[in-house]
């Protein structure tokens, strides 16, 4: 079973507008091809032509059974009316979790403008992710997404699920750290590449992966996303297989950890919530 924590619908090339139906189309035809059981579609922190808001998402994927919805927020521009609406959401299962984008938005994730946002998650209980490391846009101010900003947040909110994004590459020894560290802190894969791996840079990643696991142990905290659309699920599944991983520790990043985190019911090997 395969669970991609970490999609989105938007246009990040930007040539033309896609509407949300093409995008969804072309999101549900690679998990198909490449035989992905289920989806998280991130929404953006902002919301422009190439951007779709939460609420177009969530209505555009609420009658689908593969793809549920992580929300993203922007911590410049949230205003009360975005928390009622978050809130109703999350109270109707419509919503998985928050996403943050420090890096893009020039704010720490300790910022205490966050706490209202931290208290959301925590009260129903899911995960918030944030991203970390490099930007794919190179107008993003790194300073602000490095990993270790997130060990003040998992050390003062202890109740709170936190998934560090990309492993905080390439600070990943860090990102290592803070997930060892703190119960309450996982990373996902996702996007440690443009488009597909080549061959020596795979082996590189590879190398990384392969440290953070012996360094911080069994794999409970790791979760398997690609950041698609910037990245191909084909060649990512060819990387997350690369790794030599035991099957037990192979289930546990593929699927496991994400069900667990998101609590999504699972029977016959079918996500059914």
């Amino acid at each position: 079973m395969i669970i991609d924590c970490h999609t989105h619908l938007n246009n990040y090339h930007e040539e033309r507008v896609r509407s949300i139906t093409e995008c969804l189309d072309h999101l549900q035809k690679d998990m198909s091809d490449n035989r992905v059981d289920y989806a998280l579609v991130l929404s953006s922190y902002k919301i422009t032509p190439h951007r779709p808001a939460t609420r177009d998402v969530v209505q555009a994927t609420r009658d689908l059974d593969n793809i549920a919805v992580v929300a993203g927020i922007s911590y410049l521009h949230y205003k009360e009316r975005d928390l009622r609406e978050m809130a109703d959401f999350l109270a109707d299962g419509l919503v998985k979790g928050l996403k943050l984008y420090p890096g893009y938005e020039p704010f720490y994730p300790h910022d205490k403008r966050l706490q209202v946002i931290y208290d959301l998650a925590i009260e129903f209980d899911v995960p918030v992710m944030i991203h970390s490391g490099d930007t794919y846009s190179p107008t993003g101010k790194v300073r602000f997404s490095h990993p270790l900003h997130i060990d003040d947040v998992a050390v003062d909110f202890p109740d709170l699920k936190i998934v560090i994004c990309h492993v905080g590459n390439p600070w990943i020894r860090d990102c290592m750290e803070v997930v060892y560290k703190n119960e309450n802190a996982h990373a996902d894969i996702s996007g440690l590449v443009l488009g597909d791996f080549e061959d020596r840079f795979e082996q590189f990643m590879l190398q990384e992966i392969r440290e953070m696991i012996l360094y911080a142990g069994e794999p409970k905290y790791l979760l398997y996303g690609t950041d698609w659309p910037i990245c191909g699920m084909k060649s990512y599944l060819k990387f997350i297989r690369g790794l030599g991983l035991p099957e037990k520790s192979l289930e546990l990043i593929m699927w496991q950890n994400a069900a667990r985190l998101f609590k999504l019911e699972v029977k016959d090997g079918k996500v059914v919530n």
